[in-house]
């Protein structure tokens, strides 16, 4: 337990800092890091002939699309081009299209759910200008949306800022020098980082062994920062080019904890800037949110230290010795809450309990969350509770003076039941299909959850997988393409749509508005969120994991 509290400690630290630097660069007007960026994009603007004007939702959601639709675009032609492109001294081929739309899609939504092994499947050319790019790009039109987001929720006019301009803000001034310091942290720890080709040498049983080079560090950091997951090799963090010690696996960790934890942050300062009601509410939400996520890693580690029943010991199988089984546990907990996706032990050889749980946290998908998105998908919850509350005491639901009517709790009640839709139906057309079938490589229910964890992942946008599962083939790659797609963006349309019904609506006095920032009411949320989440998992959970408990 002594890793999780110095986790948890220095995630408190640094995200609030962050919080409050992203405050200063987006909400502070007047402030010296406000004016001095606007000058400077106010002088880039004018010599590339670029527009920044306040957009609408519409307008801004229209942007984010064009932008990942081009980008994606290109992304696919270099992978499908990559062995006669640039950096390539290991000779590697053009990816099938199938694999290079899946690679595409996956890092796009910043789910990186990985087909393909990096090390043998892409050149150092594209796992710098396809992977690295999309990590940044995916992690800040995530964080922008939740920034549009707050804007609504907080405002009363329907322009909503500029998605290129806090776009680029987000990149520049948050994701690019923290990429760099984690970097340089990585590259002293050991982490390697050079354009060497393979090392090619003859085993002492005669056979031919490669080892693998690669910009490793400067993909590692924004791997982590940005809540994408996914590796320079195939064997992800467990490959000790990627994570080599103790210090780089809490390094890791606390690198993908920081900026999910940080917009809430943000959102909590701005409620109190702003003087609206509630301005506690940051204190409640991640508290509650590390209480959930503390009980998940205790019920983790504890599985994987009781171990199979019928084997005596704990559960070593798949867990690097380097780490052992508390620091893969605590891993586990924190790449599948803040839907990260990055791996250091695997989850295939994961115990019964062990593997349900990254599959409930990814099931719930709001513990924290990826960059930007998480936040959303929680404070959909967080409706969801004011509303059924309200009716429970006889008041009309309302947030900061905005009421909530039936147009709101309409697409409140769509945004939760598409994760749980696109779990359900395309693991129920994989069973259906033999040829799907046949990527199985366990039997019965171990089998089953193979299934259920590759499209509750995508879905969720983590990217990690029971790496059990033979997922490269034309089914898996189309199904978890388009798993991966529709798990991302109509939650994120809809979420910022609801934010823009409730600007529009008049002020209510809110002197008998619902507290929000109250520990029954968070009980509550906390009740709603593992109800639902129970409720529509459970058969498939029953199917899986805890058959495979009660059956072993």
């Amino acid at each position: 337990m002594a890793s999780w509290f110095i986790l948890i400690t220095l995630f408190l630290i640094t995200s609030t800092l962050i919080g409050w630097y992203l405050y200063y660069i987006y909400f502070n007007y007047n402030g010296f890091l406000y004016v001095r960026y606007a000058k400077l994009e106010h002088t880039l603007a004018k010599l590339l002939r670029l527009k920044y004007k306040p957009q609408s939702a519409k307008d801004y959601l229209k942007s984010l699309l064009v932008t990942n639709g081009i980008a994606a675009l290109i992304c696919y032609v270099i992978l499908r081009t990559q062995h006669g492109l640039w950096l390539n001294p290991n000779h590697i081929d053009n990816m099938s299209p199938d694999l290079a739309f899946n690679t595409v899609i996956s890092f796009i939504t910043n789910t990186n759910l990985q087909h393909y092994a990096g090390e043998a499947n892409l050149s150092y050319f594209s796992q710098m200008t396809v992977i690295t790019f999309l990590m940044f790009l995916s992690a800040a039109s995530g964080f922008c949306i939740a920034l549009a987001f707050i804007r609504r929720m907080i405002g009363n006019q329907d322009a909503i800022g500029s998605f290129n301009s806090d776009l680029i803000k987000f990149i520049t001034l948050v994701l690019l020098p923290l990429s760099c310091i984690i970097n340089l942290l990585l590259m002293h720890n050991g982490v390697i980082q050079t354009f060497s080709k393979n090392i090619q040498f003859e085993t002492i049983d005669h056979k031919i062994q490669a080892l693998a080079f690669g910009p490793v560090a400067s993909l590692e950091s924004i791997k982590h920062l940005g809540t994408n997951g996914g590796g320079f090799f195939g064997a992800n963090s467990s490959m000790p080019f990627e994570n080599p010690t103790l210090m780089t696996n809490m390094l890791e960790m606390m690198s993908m904890m920081m900026i999910p934890g940080a917009v809430f942050v943000l959102f909590g300062i701005v409620l109190f800037k702003k003087h609206l009601p509630s301005k506690k509410q940051a204190f409640y939400f991640i508290g509650l949110l590390l209480a959930i996520f503390t009980l998940f890693f205790i019920v983790h580690v504890s599985a994987e230290h009781m171990g199979n029943p019928h084997i005596p010991g704990a559960n070593m199988e798949g867990k690097e010795t380097r780490f052992g089984i508390t620091q893969s546990a605590l891993f586990t907990s924190v790449t599948t809450s803040f839907t990260t996706g990055t791996v250091d032990a695997m989850h295939d050889s994961l115990t019964a309990l062990g593997g349900m749980v990254p599959l409930i946290l990814m099931m719930i998908n709001a513990v924290f969350g990826g960059s930007g998105v998480g936040f959303l998908n929680f404070m959909t919850y967080v409706l969801l509770t004011l509303f059924i509350a309200g009716l429970m005491i006889g008041r009309t639901p309302q947030l900061f003076g905005k009421r909530m009517e039936s147009k709101e709790m309409t697409l409140v009640s769509i945004i939760l039941i598409i994760h749980p839709l696109i779990v359900l139906v395309f693991s129920s057309i994989a069973l259906s299909f033999p040829d799907a079938m046949a990527a199985i490589t366990n039997p019965s229910e171990h089998g089953i959850s193979q299934i259920l964890y590759e499209y509750t992942s995508a879905s969720a946008n983590n990217g990690s997988g029971f790496e059990g599962l033979k997922d490269n083939t034309t089914f898996w790659n189309i199904t978890t393409g388009l798993a991966m797609f529709l798990g991302r963006y109509p939650a994120m349309i809809l979420q910022l749509f609801i934010a823009s019904l409730l600007v529009r609506k008049p002020l209510q006095n809110t002197a008998n508005e619902m507290a929000i920032d109250t520990p029954i009411f968070n009980v509550l949320l906390v009740v709603i969120i593992l109800t639902i989440s129970a409720l529509t998992f459970l058969p498939g959970l029953v199917l899986g994991p805890i058959g495979e408990y009660l059956t072993s």
